[in-house]
């Protein structure tokens, strides 16, 4: 098997759930996101990790992925969080997802499978997503009466919950949330005038879970007699989002407690000493200036390996940061290793992680590339195995 290849820590995925459930402080139910492959880490592996460690809730992108963490976690309740697309109401029915709406299209498609597939008067639970100032998903407030018709006493569908995406929890002035909150209150004011009873209010995610927000989102819910719910992402795998311009308290003695749960390594193919003047790489961007040696790595952009990180970054190698020089390839990268002895075919070299005791970060790696950790952990390609840790 070519040697490239993440390793997931399922030990470590249970502890973030854990500890940000005593976040939570019982305040609020969460739901562990692990759409788009768990983050890149598996759904596979990841699923059914956080589902141990007391996950009821699990949210994925897709209809496609809903089927796929049903099959994985029989028990979980799946929220689809960016809805479904036509023809796909049968699937959402006959698996027991649940989907967020806010289109009158996608309610007829639900609509019409749950009646197809005899489902009595509101036994199809739904999410509608307000759109609070974020201008992505969402029903604004103008659209929000004829959507809110559609769950009238006779109807198959039931609006079991109500969320919005908080586009600027990490910045700690507060004042684009708390816009968002108003725009909330008055929607909700109009769900309840219109008579329906939703169980669950969701309107935050790692940033606001880390915040300390907890309690006031479930006050917040309360008002309505709902319950509240977040939806951590980024936090189960490790990571706590950067605050700009400033890192509350809460947040920097949560980040202590988190767990990275990925690792990414290959290992060195081969070995080869080249003379002063050597060019390495496409279109000669790293010329040798002095004989060194240089180690190929079976890892390139197609894996996921950012192009921007040839001569601008390193990996570990034996336990020391090893420079990438030259372009990254498709399927390739060359180490400069020329300072570090001994280094043989066959050593395991680490792109995201730790080695010994140095060790390179999902942050490090964005800060280079001009992009978000997120990014960096979806990018890793699907052809790149991702198997459990050994002691995890």
């Amino acid at each position: 098997m070519r040697p490239c290849w993440v390793e997931i820590d399922a030990q470590a995925l249970e502890d973030n759930f854990q500890f940000l459930t005593s976040l939570a402080a019982g305040k609020a139910e969460l739901l562990a996101v692990v759409k788009s492959d768990a983050y890149g880490h598996s759904l596979e592996l990841c699923a059914p990790a956080v589902v141990r460690a007391g996950a009821r809730w699990l949210g994925v992108t897709s209809v496609e992925e809903g089927v796929a963490a049903r099959h994985l976690s029989p028990a979980a309740q799946v929220l689809i969080m960016s809805g479904c697309f036509p023809g796909q109401g049968p699937e959402v029915v006959e698996h027991r997802l649940t989907p967020v709406a806010w289109e009158a299209w996608q309610l007829d498609e639900l609509e019409g499978a749950a009646r197809g597939a005899g489902t009595q008067a509101g036994g199809l639970p739904v999410h509608l997503e307000i759109d609070t100032g974020m201008s992505r998903q969402g029903v604004d407030l103008d659209g929000l009466a004829g959507i809110l018709e559609r769950f009238g006493p006779g109807s198959a569908l039931r609006l079991e919950g109500v969320l919005t995406h908080l586009y600027a929890a990490d910045e700690t002035d507060g004042l684009a949330t708390e816009a968002q909150r108003t725009r909330l209150a008055e929607a909700m004011e109009r769900i309840a005038a219109a008579g329906l009873r939703p169980e669950w209010l969701s309107l935050g995610a790692s940033a606001a879970l880390l915040n300390g927000e907890a309690v006031s989102f479930a006050a917040l819910a309360g008002r309505w007699g709902m319950k509240a719910m977040l939806r951590p992402g980024l936090a189960l795998y490790g990571l706590a989002p950067e605050f700009i311009p400033d890192e509350p308290a809460a947040v920097a003695a949560a980040r202590q407690h988190l767990k990275p749960v990925l690792s990414w390594k290959t290992r060195v193919v081969a070995v080869r000493s080249v003379p002063a003047g050597a060019v390495v790489g496409y279109n000669g961007t790293f010329v040798a200036t002095e004989p060194m040696r240089l180690a190929l790595l079976p890892v390139g952009y197609a894996d996921g390996l950012d192009r921007r990180l040839g001569n601008h970054f390193s990996l570990l190698v034996r336990g020391e940061r090893a420079p990438l020089v030259g372009r990254i390839s498709m399927d390739l990268a060359v180490l400069d290793v020329t300072d570090i002895g001994g280094v043989i075919a066959g050593d395991e070299v680490v792109i995201l992680g730790t080695q010994g005791a140095n060790s390179i970060s999902t942050f490090e790696h964005a800060a280079t590339t001009g992009t978000i950790p997120w990014e960096v952990f979806t990018r890793i390609g699907a052809r790149v195995a991702r198997r459990l840790k050994a002691d995890g």
